[in-house]
């Protein structure tokens, strides 16, 4: 959605330690809009530093789950997939014959959620949408 999260300034806030390694690995999912699994975030982090292990990348992908710092998602393909937790609520739309992540925000969507809930009794606190489609007019 165009935004880019400084993701190393939110460690430093949150009091994560920050070595090298965990800045590099910040830096590219920072820089990130493709919603990455840890496989692409380490070809990333490699590419930048080639000291950096992909066990250094799934520990710190987990420390940073773990401090609210990115959002995990499961787009069905089988992967973990992983972006900065987002300031802003929006929802997904999932190409399933590409992967590719579309976001996108719709105030009526949001408001129509929010009176299913109130008409089953519950007032909505959070929620995550995923719509999974096919392109209609892809050239083959």
């Amino acid at each position: 959605m165009g935004r880019e999260i400084d993701i190393e300034a939110l460690c430093v806030e949150r009091g994560l330690r920050v070595t090298d390694q965990r800045r590099v690995i910040a830096r590219v999912l920072s820089e990130a809009d493709d919603h990455p699994d840890v496989e692409k975030v380490y070809e990333r982090a490699v590419g930048i530093d080639p000291q950096i292990s992909i066990a250094t990348v799934y520990r710190t992908v987990r420390l940073f789950e773990e401090a609210g710092i990115l959002e995990r998602h499961d787009f069905g393909d089988g992967r973990a997939r992983y972006e900065a937790a987002p300031e802003a609520h929006h929802d997904h739309l999932i190409d399933v014959e590409t992967g590719k992540v579309i976001e996108f925000v719709d105030p009526e969507l949001e408001q129509l959620q929010k009176q299913i809930a109130e008409r089953l009794g519950f007032r909505l606190v959070d929620h995550r949408m995923e719509l999974y489609g096919v392109a209609i007019n892809r050239k083959s």
